[in-house]
């Protein structure tokens, strides 16, 4: 292998369909959601509970998404009221250790980061 045969991996058509599954996971509440639901199955009200500052319409919106791209499967049961529960595949499921080593990465570079930000601020002012 090349040294630069794994970025064409993201290159491959121009990024667009790495770019839209990565839009899609990287978005501000998908991976709220999926952490949530690595706890297990739950109705959409104890979701909304569960993750703050999300809208009803944002939650529905995100979870159709989900349920799309098959990270997210809806159960409907039939009861009066119908009682809907939301839960992760197992490709849902796969996110969860990427997801964990980003957030790792994230977590180790945060102080440079910082300092990176206001070292830039500094000499932009």
């Amino acid at each position: 292998m090349s040294e630069y045969e794994h970025t064409c991996m993201i290159r491959g058509d121009g990024g667009r369909t790495i770019r839209a599954i990565l839009d899609r996971i990287c978005n501000k509440w998908t991976l709220l959601i999926v952490a949530t639901l690595d706890q297990g199955s739950l109705r959409f009200t104890g979701l909304h509970q569960q993750i703050p500052g999300i809208s009803q319409r944002m939650l529905t919106l995100t979870l159709r998404n989900l349920e799309r791209d098959g990270l997210v499967s809806r159960t409907v049961h039939a009861e009066v009221p119908p009682r809907v529960e939301y839960a992760l595949t197992p490709t849902g499921k796969s996110l969860i250790p990427p997801a964990l080593a980003l957030a790792g990465w994230a977590i180790e570079h945060v102080p440079h980061i910082e300092t990176s930000r206001e070292a830039y601020q500094s000499r932009n002012q």
